[in-house]
């Protein structure tokens, strides 16, 4: 029983130093060059991401730039019955938000509701052009995982290919060796797709708050729009 136990003791050791060794030996490059095609792939959908990510908030960081100020001045015109003055000026500043005034400015005159309409088409325009590359990034959120999963079990099927062809010389560390190279992968997968889905979702707040920004803007030019004449 002692010497049992002290076998035991040993083999925990040996590979417990075993493990010190490998921990040491293992950086996060040489993981991710371990996962083969699929991690060149998932690595050029964070690039990607990434990239729409920080095009898209100089975008909207633009857009929430130029409206400082913007209808103040617009509201001055309307004030003063100077209908000249605010087509220039929503000329001149040629954001999202100007368009969508100067399209207001267009129908003043006209009833409540083709106004409404008309200025809330242009919105929707603006909102499609503002919302570009979104959709990428959902399904890049949404595929990454997937993606990284599916080189989890191409690379199982090979350990497990490699382990028959052994025949009677099967070698436990191939198999775990294989298996450990299929499941970078997944975590590869589950890293990008993560990255991907906060981002999106940050982006998405931000498109909320342009969106609420324009209906407010697009309600508060209804009810002053008398003051315009056509």
């Amino acid at each position: 029983m002692l010497l049992q136990t002290q076998m035991l003791q040993d083999l925990g050791a040996n590979a417990g130093a075993a493990m010190d060794k490998g921990v040491d030996k293992i950086s996060l490059i040489s993981m991710a060059s371990k996962g083969g095609w699929i991690m060149i792939v998932l690595a050029a959908l964070l690039i990607l991401a990434i990239y729409i990510f920080f095009e898209r908030i100089r975008a909207y960081k633009a857009v929430f730039s130029d409206n400082e100020g913007f209808m103040d001045r617009i509201s001055d015109f309307i004030k003063s019955g100077d209908r000249d003055a605010a087509i220039s000026y929503c000329k001149a500043v040629s954001s999202p938000l100007s368009l969508v005034v100067l399209r207001g400015i267009a129908l003043a005159g006209r009833s409540r509701s083709e106004m409404q309409e008309g200025m809330e088409n242009a919105a929707n325009m603006e909102i499609a052009k503002l919302e570009k590359g979104l959709s990428i990034m959902s399904t890049i959120a949404s595929a990454a995982p997937m993606i990284g999963f599916l080189g989890t079990v191409l690379g199982m099927v090979q350990a497990f290919w490699q382990m028959a062809n052994a025949g009677n010389n099967i070698d436990v560390s191939l198999l775990s060796s294989g298996i450990y190279e299929a499941m970078i992968t997944t975590v590869g997968g589950l890293i990008v797709g993560i990255i991907s889905l906060f981002a999106y979702n940050f982006l998405v707040s931000r498109m909320d708050s342009i969106t609420n920004s324009m209906e407010s803007v697009i309600q508060n030019f209804i009810e002053s729009s008398e003051k315009l004449n056509k």
